[in-house]
This record gives structure tokens, sequence and C-alpha cells, in this order.
């Protein structure tokens, strides 16, 4: 029998937001896989030896001028490939199709009808909902393709050459909003792929273990912990790995939330931590600083700078551990392919571009949720993963506009009422993350028969799977009145309160 790392997919990016969302539903099959550029060099696919490829989706046309196309030869290596949306086009283009402009795009839900049901579609039924987000199509097929399914709109909206198992589908399997989405990929990893399934949270354990060794070797690493889930699990696997050559740094930035300090020093005492306050130096980066791109770099550089000098007093140190996960990376900038950069996050966009410590991010390639699997393998506790997500930059990108200690404290002290609130009613489990931000602007308001010019505040509130993409809570008017009443009466420079209603996307969770 193959191990997991012997059987693995290929996922070739060309620049779609969704990219990692295909890894995500690849791995909730137990099927380990990469991704890799759309011009991966042939020879190393066939070193790599997957048991199939995957073709994500992306921006562009496929007969663009500049538009990203892998190497032919990708269909004459005998591997199954899965071309999604873009991908689909591409098969069409490089095998003598034909893709031209829809007469009318299609974008959001859509009804797909099955007209074959042989293998990826098998046991679904003679339709399902998808969700489209396309303004080409498919018009002519290839030699040796056929029709599996069909929309309104798209005649060819999935596509099939057995000989060569090779599909094509229109649609996004890979999003929440195709519900059946997840059993096409299980149809198409098990059934024409001809996988086992046997990557788990404890073979991702494993492998790390020996990439982080393998990677550091006799070096020394540093670890920032910041209290959240991504940098314990980040401190306890590097840790799994090397032991004492790991030396763990939690850094009071100024900008943490209320109580922090005290409950990351005693939740994460196993991995003896270091404590440094910072927060004046951060505080003094950050002087005059509105712009939010700016805050994260200035941070950035700010971590850097502690974790430089820390190093120094404690000798000898060549690595950097950070908990970098992929919605990092994919919102700070397209690892390959053409998508737009979001937001530079403090450890990814907003790094100084020479630093003297080499890089240890074990978790680069995986969700919130495979984090706290992981967390879960090694013994963490409970009550840190389950926390919400806290942004690396912390209060400085909750706080809209330039960020004086005067706005810091005034937050901190809005965000404890607020998360209390949530606690005290069982929602905070219930939602994915909630958080009070600081607004740049000051409201009038009659408090004792006096007019009063103060701050407004805004709760936020998210239910997600994956952070990538995000609906506003429906929180309870009941709790939204007590945690506004509270926040006006206990905080002194608030006298109005409101309440986020945006989705993610067009909006990002956080609001900087």
């Amino acid at each position: 029998m193959t191990t997991s790392e012997e059987e693995k997919i290929l996922i070739l990016d060309f620049g779609s937001q969704y990219t990692q969302l295909i890894a995500r539903r690849v791995r909730e099959q137990r099927m380990y896989c990469e991704i890799v550029p759309y011009d991966f060099p042939l020879e190393k696919i066939r070193s790599t030896s997957p048991k199939g490829i995957i073709l994500s989706g992306g921006p562009s046309s496929v007969y663009g001028e500049d538009a990203p196309l892998p190497d032919k030869a990708i269909f004459d290596l005998g591997l199954p490939v899965l071309g999604i949306c873009y991908g689909l086009q591409v098969i069409g283009h490089l095998l003598d199709g034909e893709v031209d402009r829809a007469a009318r795009r299609e974008y959001g839900h859509v009804r797909f009808f099955v007209d074959d049901d042989e293998d990826i579609f098998k046991g679904l039924g003679p339709s399902m909902d998808v969700w489209m987000s396309h303004g080409d199509r498919l018009t002519i097929l290839p030699s040796g393709f056929r029709e599996l399914g069909h929309t309104e709109n798209a005649e060819l909206a999935a596509i099939v050459d057995r000989g060569r198992k090779i599909y094509g589908v229109q649609f996004h399997p890979e999003v929440v909003h195709t519900p059946k989405g997840s059993e096409i990929f299980k149809n198409f990893l098990y059934k024409v792929c001809g996988c086992t399934g046997q990557w788990t949270p404890e073979h991702f354990v494993e492998s790390s273990v020996l990439k982080i060794r393998e990677q550091v070797k006799g070096g020394r690493v540093i670890c920032g912990l910041s209290g959240g889930v991504d940098s314990a699990v980040t401190a306890a696997l590097v840790h799994r790995a090397v032991g004492d050559q790991l030396i763990s740094v939690f850094v009071d930035n100024g900008l943490l939330r209320n109580g922090e300090v005290e409950e990351v020093l005693g939740t994460l005492k196993d991995l003896n931590p270091r404590f440094v306050d910072a927060s004046e130096l951060f505080l003094r980066s950050l002087r005059g600083v509105t712009d939010p791109e700016e805050k994260r770099k200035a941070i950035g550089k700010g971590f850097i700078r502690v974790f430089e000098e820390e190093a120094e007093k404690a000798g000898k140190i060549d690595f950097l551990a950070q908990g970098t996960l992929y919605p990092d990376v994919i919102e700070s900038r397209s690892a390959w392919g053409p998508s737009a950069t979001i937001k530079s996050h403090h450890n990814v966009g907003g790094l100084p571009e020479k630093m003297r410590l080499g890089l240890v991010e074990p978790l680069r390639e995986l969700f919130k949720d495979e984090v706290r699997a992981v967390g879960r393998i090694l013994e963490l506790p409970e009550v840190v993963l389950e926390r919400h997500p806290f942004p690396g930059p912390g209060l400085a990108v909750r706080v809209l506009g330039e960020v004086t200690q005067e706005r810091i404290d005034l937050l901190r002290q809005a965000d404890a009422v607020f998360i209390q609130e949530m606690k005290d009613s069982g929602w905070y489990r219930r939602v994915w993350q909630a958080f009070t931000v600081l607004l740049p602007v000051q409201s009038v308001g009659v408090m004792g028969d006096e007019r009063t010019y103060e701050y407004v505040v805004a709760l936020r509130a998210v239910t997600s799977l994956d952070g990538m993409t995000a609906d506003w809570a429906k929180l309870p008017p009941e709790l939204l009145s007590r945690g506004s009443n509270r926040i006006i009466n206990e905080v002194r420079g608030v006298n109005r309160v409101v309440y986020d209603v945006s989705s993610k996307p067009p909006s990002t969770i956080e609001w900087e």
C-alpha cells in the first residue's frame, strides 16, 4: 500500500482566489495535495508522481494575449485531469476546441443538469445547484470529448474524454454554494484517480515534524507567541520537531486585548515563553500613521526588530517560526497567479525585504479549522484552540485612523464588554469571529441632559467555514442591545454603537 506522502494530487494555480478551497475539498477526502504554479515544469510533475491533476479557475481569458497556460503535454502524461471553470477552458483551448465570450455571463447560483452520471456525477441525481462565475464558455468540444452536463446558458458545462481521463466543469465545486461539490471531488479522487485516502491531521503532524527537522537541522529557532491558535500550534509543532532548539517569545506590542498577557502566559506556560514588553516601540512606530497598509508594515518591521534583538540576547538564532496561514498568503499577494492583492498581512506582505533569520512556516498551506485539528493532536489547551482569530497587528487595525494610547484603551474596554456578552449568551462559540472596531468619527449624543460629542464603535460578528468567505452573524436583538447599553454606560468616550451587516465578499472580515 502506498503512503499518503506518495499518494498526492497536484493543483495547478491559475490565479483564482478560490484555489486553496480546492485543496481544502481534496483534504476533506483524506488526500494529500500540493498547490503549484500553472506553469509547473513537466519534468517536476513526472518526478512528483501525482495520482491526478486539478486545474484551478482564474480571472483571465484563455484567448487573451498574456493568458496563463500550462504545458500542453500535461494531457499526455496518462494522469487524470479535472479542469474547473478557467481550467475547463484551458482544456478546450489547448486541445483544439473553441472558447468564446458568452453572450450572457453566469454569476451565482445556476441549475446544472446531469447528462451522464457514470463517474464524477455518480449518485448525485439528475440536476443540482451549482455556483457559476464566468464570462467565457466552451462552444466547440475538443476531439475525443463528450458532454457530461449543461445549464440553460452553457450547453457544455461539463465535459469528459474518458479514454484519457480528462474532465472539466464550468462551475465551481470547491465553494460551499455548490452543495454537492464535495461529492464531485470524492468521485473524481476515488473513482477516477483511484486514490485510497490516507492523509489525516496525524499525518500532517508527522510529515511537518520531518520537514522542520530537515530545514532547521542543528540551527536554533525563535517563535513569536501571540496567544492565538496559529502561533501556539506553530510553537508546539516546532517544539515537537526540534525540542530545546526552539525559543518561544511572547511580545506585548501594546495592541492586545483585555487580559491577554496574563491569559497567554498562563495557558501556554508549558512552552516556557519569554515575555517582552515592547508596547512603547510599537506605539511609537504607529504615530501619525493612518493608512492600513502602512500600519501592517510598521508592525511587521517592529516584530522582526524585537525577534532579532531577542535572538541576539539568546546567542546564535537561525530561524523565525511564524503561524502564517494560507488566507494570510492569498490576501497579501498571489502566490504565482494573476490574482489581486487584498491586504498585506504583517507576517507576509509586511515583512521587510531583508531579514537575518530564515522563515519556518509549517502552517502556510492550512486553514484555521485544519490548524485547530492539528492543535488537538498536539494536545494544546482547548481555551487556546477555540479562541477567535485575532490579527497579528492586533487592535491597531481595529482603530481606524491614527493609533493612540487613548484610542487603544477605549477600544480594548469596549471589545471586552462585547466579547463577555457573546460568551455569556453562548454565541461566542457559534460564530467564526466577533470583535469591536473604533471608528474615526464622533457623533452628537445626549447623556444626563447634556450634549456629548464622542466616539462611535462598530460591533462585528461573522459566520464562516474557512475565513475566505463570511456572512454577518444574525445575533439576537437582545444581545446587541445589552452590548450596546453596557458599552455606552461603561466606556467613557463612546456614545454610539452600530452593528456591521456586510458579508465577505464584497467586504473583508476585518475593517483594515
